[in-house]
């Protein structure tokens, strides 16, 4: 047999034989990166762009749209391979619908100011749709969406199993993530309003508009996965929200360069949510331990 050949043969042994093998390998890896994905990434990430709106770094590292779409991917794989096991075709299909909704809506919302207040793109979040809103919009939205939910369902406990309650509570949630968002990003120069706002230069309307296209998003969550079955996998997978603890340091660490005091107040509040449901757990700090020491 040829040295190639008994390469090829070795790999192929390597890789998983089916759904359930690659599911087991990708909770595998990050279970045992979780320190690195959920703490260290947005904290490098917090300084690169920080660095980037200071103009402290020059191309092509400032405002790389393929770092800044590399790094949320990274920071989205704890929720991704979380949430993997319960898509279904329903599920798919939901998501596939919001997926077109969150383009769509952007587009609105570029081109006419319409939900959310006049706002324009200053730097490009990896490839950009019509030169308009970024490719990668669903991977920056849908994700916060659903850890919003996710972590509702998680602080409600038996509260959830009422429509009414986890949809409202999963509403306040998501008006929080954007609370937390929108002044960093305004603050790095992400993207900008046209007459600013009150709230560290994001006007009211924005978050308007984040209540009308979460509230669909929120619904169609509600709608894609059945409620049990996500709660008892949110509780058999530890990482499944490490997602928004990158969120809560990152855009919590931004926010506090800038002196966003506000934003900092709902990302502490966030992080004890997540304190709440065992997310920030011993688990996580101890995955930061080198191998053998």
């Amino acid at each position: 047999m040829a040295d190639g050949e008994v390469v090829g043969t070795g790999l192929r042994d390597r890789l998983p034989e089916d759904r359930a093998g690659a599911q087991a390998a990708a909770e595998a890896l990050v279970r045992e990166n979780r320190f690195t994905i959920a703490v260290v990434f947005p904290l490098v990430g917090a300084v690169v762009l920080v660095a980037s709106a200071q103009s402290w770094l020059g191309p092509p590292l400032r405002f790389n749209p393929f770092l800044v779409l590399f790094g949320t991917l990274v920071m989205r794989t704890p929720l991704l391979v979380g949430l993997a096991p319960l898509v279904d075709r329903r599920a798919g299909a939901v998501l596939l619908g919001l997926t077109a909704f969150a383009y769509g809506i952007e587009l609105v919302g570029v081109t006419t100011g319409w939900p959310y207040g006049e706002f324009a793109y200053l730097v490009d979040l990896g490839p950009m749709l019509f030169g308009k809103v970024p490719v990668g919009l669903p991977v920056f939205y849908l994700p916060l969406v659903v850890n919003a939910y996710l972590l509702a369902l998680l602080v409600l406990d038996s509260a959830a199993a009422r429509r009414s309650v986890r949809l409202a509570a999963t509403m306040a949630a998501v008006v929080a993530v954007d609370l937390v968002l929108d002044p960093g990003a305004v603050a790095i120069g992400f993207w900008a309003y046209g007459a600013g706002g009150p709230y560290y230069g994001v006007p009211l309307s924005n978050y308007a508009g984040w209540l009308l296209s979460g509230a669909v998003a929120v619904v169609g969550m509600d709608v894609a996965f059945e409620r049990v079955g996500l709660r008892k996998r949110l509780r058999a997978c530890e990482f499944m929200l490490d997602d928004l603890v990158s969120f809560v340091v990152l855009w919590g660490a931004i926010n506090a360069v800038y002196g966003n005091w506000g934003a900092v107040a709902v990302a502490v509040a966030m992080g004890l949510g997540l304190v709440r449901s065992e997310r920030f757990d011993t688990a996580l700090w101890q995955s930061a331990r080198v191998p053998g020491r």
